[in-house]
C-alpha cells in the first residue's frame, strides 16, 4: 500500500499533537533517523504508535519539521514556509492510518505532501524565484556567513539557475527540487510524487537540460559584455 500525499482542504482539528506555538524555525538541526536506526526508532514505528497514542506523533515532527520548512522557505518564502510546514504536518498526521509501515523514513511521504501543498502557492514560488534570481541568497539560509557566500557563488550561476527554476513546468519543478533542494533519490522521488521511477528519470533528465540552457546562455551574455567592456 502507497502513502497517500495527495492535499485535501485541510480543517485545524480540535487538538493537535505537536509543540504549540512552536514555530519550525526555532526547532533546531533536525534529527534525521539513522541507517541503522533499532527497528522501534525509525519513522514507521513512531507513527505505527501514533494511531493509537497520538501524542507520540510528535517526534515525527521533532525529527523533519525542520528539514521540510528550509525546504519550503525556498520554495514560497519563510512567512508562507511556516503555515504550510504545519499544514504539511497536520495532514500527514490525519492521514497516519494509512502510512504504509513498510517504510521504514517518512522523508518521502512528507515532502510528497509538502509539495503537493507548495502546488496551491503558485504565486508565491514565482515571487520567491523572481527574488532569488536577483540576489542569489537562498531564503532558507539565515546565517550572514553562509548568506555572504552565496551572494559570491551567485553572481555568476544564481540568478539565471532560479530564472530557469521558475520557467520550468511545476511536474518538472518539483522532481528537480526534491532531488536537489531535498536531497531524496529517485526512487524516493518517484514514491513522494507517487510516480513511476521511469517518469522522474524523464523529468530530472529535462529539467536539467533546460536549466542547463539557461546557465550556457547567461555564460554567452556574460562573454560578450566583458568583450564589449574591453573592446
Amino acid at each position: 500500500m502507497s502513502a497517500d500525499t495527495s492535499v485535501p482542504a485541510v480543517a485545524e482539528p480540535a487538538e493537535l499533537p505537536l509543540r504549540r506555538g512552536q514555530r519550525s524555525r526555532e526547532a533546531g538541526s533536525p534529527v534525521l533517523p539513522a541507517r541503522d536506526e533499532p527497528p522501534d526508532r525509525t519513522d514507521a514505528r513512531i507513527v505505527a504508535r501514533s494511531v493509537d497514542s497520538p501524542a507520540a506523533f510528535a517526534e515525527l515532527f521533532d525529527r523533519h519539521a525542520v528539514a521540510i520548512y528550509r525546504y519550503l522557505a525556498r520554495r514560497v518564502g519563510p512567512q508562507a514556509a511556516d503555515d504550510l510546514v504545519a499544514a504539511t504536518f497536520l495532514v500527514a498526521f490525519e492521514r497516519r492510518g494509512a502510512y504504509d509501515l513498510d517504510r521504514a523514513d517518512a522523508r518521502p511521504w512528507l515532502y510528497g505532501i509538502a509539495s503537493n501543498l507548495v502546488g496551491r502557492h503558485h504565486r508565491d514560488e514565482a515571487r520567491m524565484l523572481r527574488a532569488y534570481a536577483r540576489s542569489g541568497v537562498d531564503p532558507a539560509a539565515e546565517d550572514g556567513t553562509e548568506r555572504a557566500l552565496e551572494r559570491a557563488d551567485a553572481q555568476a550561476s544564481g540568478p539565471a539557475v532560479a530564472a530557469a527554476v521558475a520557467e520550468l513546468p511545476p511536474e518538472d519543478r518539483d522532481v528537480l527540487l526534491l532531488f536537489a533542494w531535498a536531497s531524496l533519490s529517485y526512487a524516493e522521488i518517484a514514491q513522494a510524487l507517487a510516480i513511476p521511477l521511469g517518469t522522474v528519470r524523464s523529468r530530472l533528465h529535462r529539467a536539467r537540460r533546460r536549466v542547463r540552457a539557461a546557465l550556457d546562455a547567461d555564460a554567452g551574455r556574460l562573454i560578450v559584455t566583458e568583450e564589449s567592456d574591453h573592446g
